[in-house]
């Protein structure tokens, strides 16, 4: 019997989640979602207030007197960007439990595929973490972090090999600090020359690829720290939750054809023979916050410049939702839609998409969706397939298909 399942790959920045139709091993796509995560305003803004704190302690001023440094974190303790994505990934999984009877989850969770542990000898140290599909794990950061392109030509679209940056028979090691992408004329051409002989023309290139190579980990750190924890989330739901590795994840998605997208990522999440059809559409739901608990707005040395209203609901309308104004005369007139900010004196702003309205009055406002934390559009998945297919396709349930 076919059941309805969710697959979640899991991102610092987005995270991909589908909706499928399973029967054995086959999928057939239903909904898409990408879920697109604001853990970095989150870390901006604390960043900003542990400042603004800073500042005022170290300046000449009364304050309240310095109190014991008794505080403990919790066994389990995110920081509050971190907190931020296992929540939202949780929260959507309850909102289509509500929708959908879901039977299982698949999750994405590990960087590595652990399964060296089976090939019968002893291992130490990093062998640990290279299993049978270690080359697919680290050619899948590669891409990610040379954003599909030659680093030394910029090409796309063309075959790509990996290259180690210092070659290996001039001492370079096989750090991914060392590696990049090179198109196959450049792989061939640089050979075993140092990058900086190869690019001695073009200085500007070199520099780049300096600094792109020693990129920070701030993404893969940030994945390791909540991977456990969406796990937990997850499984506290009370489904039966299935994790499967990233180079699993590619794996199906060669042998199906599909393209790369984080919700085709999320829809070949483990266990799988192919896919017979995926959703022509993504939602794209964009965290921006339910607003603030400050009720002052700061000068530049930290202290409250001005008050701002208590009461969030202005004439039954509040800060971010999704509204339409119809403007019947004068130099606004016309219809206006999107997300709103509301001012007491009854003359709002609406965000649109052309740009910023200001002065609409409240009676010209008609609300289409309260304010929910996040913003919505929908886009078009990608269809370029990786390679030829031949399955039938589902235009008439506004699918695309794939498989092996």
């Amino acid at each position: 019997m076919p059941s309805v399942e969710v697959g979640i790959d899991p991102g610092s920045r987005h995270t991909g989640i589908s909706l499928f139709m399973q029967t054995d091993e086959v999928r057939r796509g239903l909904f898409a979602l990408q879920l697109d995560h604001r853990g970095g305003q989150i870390r901006d803004k604390l960043t900003a207030r542990a400042n603004y704190r800073r500042g005022r302690r170290s300046r000449n001023l009364r304050y309240r007197a310095p109190r014991f440094s008794n505080r403990i974190r919790s066994k389990g303790w995110l920081a509050p960007s971190l907190r931020h994505r296992v929540d939202g990934v949780a929260s959507w999984v309850g909102r289509l439990r509500r929708w959908a009877p879901i039977r299982v989850l698949h999750v994405e969770r590990t960087a590595f595929d652990t399964s060296a542990l089976a090939v019968g000898k002893s291992l130490s140290g990093v062998e640990y973490q290279q299993g049978t599909l270690y080359g697919y794990e680290i050619r899948e950061y590669l891409l990610e972090k040379w954003n599909r392109t030659c680093a030394y030509c910029g090409a796309t679209g063309v075959p790509l090999n990996i290259d180690h940056i210092h070659p290996r028979c001039r001492g370079g090691s096989d750090r991914i600090s060392n590696l990049a992408l090179a198109c196959v004329p450049c792989n061939q051409a640089k050979d075993a020359l140092p990058v900086e002989e190869f690019l001695v023309g073009d200085p500007e290139r070199l520099a780049r690829i300096r600094i792109q190579a020693k990129t920070p980990l701030r993404d893969s750190a940030a994945m390791n720290a909540t991977r456990q924890a969406l796990w937990r989330a997850l499984a506290a739901t009370g489904l039966p939750t299935r994790a499967a590795s990233g180079g699993r994840t590619k794996w199906n998605r060669w042998r199906t054809g599909a393209s790369k997208s984080h919700t085709l990522d999320a829809l070949h999440v483990g266990d799988l023979e192919y896919v017979t059809a995926w959703p022509a559409t993504v939602l794209v739901a964009t965290a921006t916050g339910r607003g603030g608990y400050a009720r002052t707005r700061p000068d530049r040395y930290g202290f409250p410049r001005l008050a701002l209203p208590r009461i969030k609901q202005v004439h039954g309308f509040a800060t971010g939702d999704l509204v339409r104004a119809v403007v019947p005369s004068g130099k606004k007139a016309g219809t206006h839609a999107g997300r709103v900010a509301v001012r007491t004196t009854g003359s709002f702003n609406i965000r649109t998409r052309q740009g910023l309205v200001q002065g609409i009055g409240y009676r010209h406002v008609r609300l289409l969706q309260r304010a929910d934390g996040y913003g919505y559009i929908m886009i078009k998945e990608v269809i370029v397939a990786s390679r030829s297919i031949a399955l039938p396709r589902f235009e008439d349930l506004g699918c695309h298909a794939g498989g092996n």
